[in-house]
């Protein structure tokens, strides 16, 4: 049986996971309206990934004998003026991710809950390469900047994305 405080924390990720999903739509829509549907496909592809995070949490808190409890998805109101201030938030937002899944790892460590320790791992690995993809697109964004051309050619790459 799961730790009651891990399994708490474990049901809290789920919501964050969600709400990271909702906040990617959203930022899909932004983009969309833009006209950048490349980018707007990427986002939406994020969505997709970060539900299937918040699923994985929700199949380990049952498999562990915990109880699941959902919570309200906070509402999403942020707009953005361009494509670079999407993508210096879904940095800025996937640090902060990463530092929530370091904090329930050292929870788990600290209940000695050796089974989500190893759970977690994955998402540690995960959040690098999170980190890493989109500060390697934030990176081409600020290069960028509202240059037309590269904008088109950002979108383009981006909307290359399959999953």
């Amino acid at each position: 049986m799961i730790n009651k405080s891990v399994g708490e924390a474990l049901n809290a990720q789920t919501n964050a996971e969600m709400y990271s999903a909702y906040r990617y739509l959203s930022m899909s829509a932004s983009l969309s309206d833009k006209g950048l549907s490349g980018m707007a496909n990427w986002m939406r592809k994020q969505a997709e990934e970060e539900m299937e995070h918040a699923m994985k949490i929700y199949d380990y808190v049952i498999e562990s004998g915990g109880r699941v409890s959902l919570f309200d998805i906070e509402a999403t109101t942020d707009q953005w003026d361009s494509a670079l201030a999407v993508f210096e938030h879904v940095y800025a937002h996937e640090q902060k991710v990463t530092g929530m899944i370091h904090g329930l790892v050292d929870l788990a460590s600290g209940e000695k809950d050796h089974a989500t320790q190893n759970f977690l791992q994955w998402f540690v690995k995960e959040q690098v390469e999170e980190e890493d993809h989109s500060r390697e697109i934030l990176d081409k964004a600020r290069l960028i900047g509202n240059n037309g051309p590269g904008l088109f050619l950002l979108d383009r790459d981006l909307g290359q994305r399959g999953i």
